[in-house]
């Protein structure tokens, strides 16, 4: 028997020698990384989430990327939002041609890093590896909203939870006084921050969080070459922002901010907002929620989470604030002892510290949503402006787990019975959740198939121009490869919002450009009605899902 291991008569996990539960903590955990990666691998083979044009659009800036045809700084038809997922994706695509899955590949890259990091978060801020096993486990399963924010390449999203995860770790790593490579660390700090503020300022709460522990811990460090090395890596980061800022003389700040008031030509009022922001946001944002809505007996979360936001926060200023008159008491007497124990509190100040910046983000982030006039409008659709509250994850349930795991456990305390109720509920909420969401692959594969149906029409037609509505197409435009250029049009036939200029003036240059549109929508009766009025003047050709209408004459 190795001297010093402690053996238990029992056949628990935690009952084993400390180097054999190290060994099955560690395959645990890769097994629910595997399976998370595996369950996201198997929604894109299906289809699934569904794809729209908003996705299309980050498609085609990669496509005019990988041909060298353009290179975006934002998204297009708006100057905000950075185009990081569609230069990811251009390599792929190059290999590729216009595809999806290929589009979503370096999305899925972004979860599997995510969860990497906040497991390796998790095992700094807490030094429990089982309490880290939860944690990647519950981001292993993902719900409806969930997979939609880290899959699709719609702009920001998948970005920002891994982003937001490396600022808290490399934030830990500084603060805590690691001595190796801390420049590169302060480097990777600025350029990771700057470069977020290009892709999505929804960040913006985690950047300031973990740059206020940096400040409070490190500030004498930053007053020289690390300030300066901070610095000039955040200008990198930052550099496409700023140098369009500087060639077209715009702010992008003034973009976010009328951005932020799209809405107030029709705001939601404040019973709206608050019933979006603060009752369907936290289980939606947390991924409790079956696709497209909230069961009532799913809002749970939504009173759960106020409680972890005081607990979190609570526990973790108790942990910055801490001070122990006999430091040596935790490995020792000596000098020796004492030396590391005093290593030992001030890791945990620091780790209390990160801790507090995630739950001052989390909040922050809740708030800010709910005072937005989506949280009342779109409040389903919207709540993917939560999506970083994940990387609070290990803040907000690290007291519910030490109390679940607390010596007053044996004794069935209220609180532990309590604790374990919660961790429990959240585990099995998250699950079912996450199968509702799987049930949606079938739906989403055949509405693809129907798609490609229509591209393969077109084609076939020799139809190279077409008008239709937002949400089809540059969907149609990217799933041809550009064959079919399609101009927006509102559901009155007028000209719509075309993200991409030259589409709208190749189709205005084109002889007969046709008409799409889905079935049964208000586009397609407008069209049907055009053609009772003036007969002859259009030929319909009708498939699964969808209406073209060719003109004659």
């Amino acid at each position: 028997m190795t001297a010093g291991v402690r053996h238990e008569p029992t056949g628990a996990p935690w009952a084993l020698p400390v180097s054999a539960r190290a060994r099955l903590v560690g395959v645990f955990t890769a097994l629910a990384l595997l399976a998370g990666v595996g369950y996201r691998l198997a929604l894109l083979a299906w289809d699934a989430p569904p794809t729209n044009s908003d996705e299309a659009t980050m498609g085609l800036a990669a496509l005019h990327i990988a041909r060298g045809q353009d290179f975006p700084v934002w998204f297009y038809g708006q100057t905000y939002m950075g185009t990081l997922e569609a230069y990811l994706a251009a390599p792929v695509l190059a290999l590729t041609g216009p595809s999806v899955l290929g589009l979503r590949l370096p999305t899925l890259a972004l979860y599997a890093l995510f969860v990497v990091l906040a497991w390796r978060l998790t095992v700094r801020l807490a030094g429990d590896r089982w309490f880290a096993l939860l944690v990647v486990v519950l981001l292993a399963l993902g719900s409806d909203r969930i997979v939609k924010n880290q899959l699709i390449a719609g702009g920001g999203y998948p970005e920002m939870s891994p982003a937001a995860a490396a600022l808290a770790l490399l934030a830990y790593d500084l603060c805590a006084g690691r001595p190796r490579r801390r420049l590169p660390r302060w480097a990777a700090w600025g350029f990771v921050a700057g470069l977020m503020l290009w892709v999505d300022p929804l960040i913006l709460p985690y950047v300031a969080g973990t740059g206020a522990v940096l400040l409070g811990f490190r500030w004498r460090e930053l007053r020289g070459r690390a300030g300066v090395t901070l610095g000039l890596a955040a200008l990198a980061g930052a550099a496409p922002l700023l140098g369009h800022s500087l060639a077209t003389g715009r702010s992008p700040l003034s973009a976010v901010l009328a951005a932020a008031n799209s809405g107030a030509e029709d705001p939601a009022g404040w019973a709206d907002r608050l019933h979006g922001g603060l009752l369907l946001g936290p289980p939606l944002g947390m991924g409790l929620c079956s696709p497209s809505h909230c069961a009532t007996w799913q809002l749970w979360w939504a009173l759960a989470l106020p409680v972890l936001l005081v607990l979190g926060a609570v526990t973790a200023w108790n942990a910055l604030r801490a001070r122990s008159s006999d430091p040596g008491r935790a490995t020792g007497p000596g000098a020796d002892g004492r030396a590391a124990g005093a290593v030992r509190l001030a890791d945990d100040r620091v780790a209390g510290a990160v801790r507090l910046a995630l739950v001052a983000a989390a909040a922050a982030t809740l708030a800010a949503y709910t005072l937005s006039s989506a949280a009342g409008r779109t409040p389903v659709e919207s709540s993917r402006y939560l999506s970083c509250l994940l990387v609070s994850l290990p803040a907000l349930l690290w007291p519910l787990w030490r109390a679940a795991t607390s010596r007053a456990a044996a004794r069935g305390a209220t609180a532990t019975v309590l604790a374990v109720a919660v961790l429990a509920a959240t585990v099995a909420g998250n699950g079912y959740a996450t199968y509702r969401a799987a049930g949606t692959a079938p739906a989403a594969r055949a509405a693809e198939a129907r798609h490609a149906d229509l591209v393969d029409t077109l084609r076939g037609l020799g139809v190279r121009h077409v008008r239709a509505g937002y949400w089809t197409c540059n969907r149609l435009t990217f799933a041809s490869g550009e064959d079919v250029v399609c101009a927006v049009v509102d559901d009155d036939l007028s000209p719509g919002f075309d993200r991409y200029a030259p589409y709208r003036r190749a189709v205005a240059a084109a002889a007969a450009p046709a008409w799409v549109a889905p079935a049964g929508s208000p586009l397609a009766s407008r069209l049907d009605d055009r053609m009772r009025a003036t007969p002859g003047s259009l030929d319909l050709i009708t498939i699964d899902g969808y209406r073209i209408y060719l003109p004659l004459g």
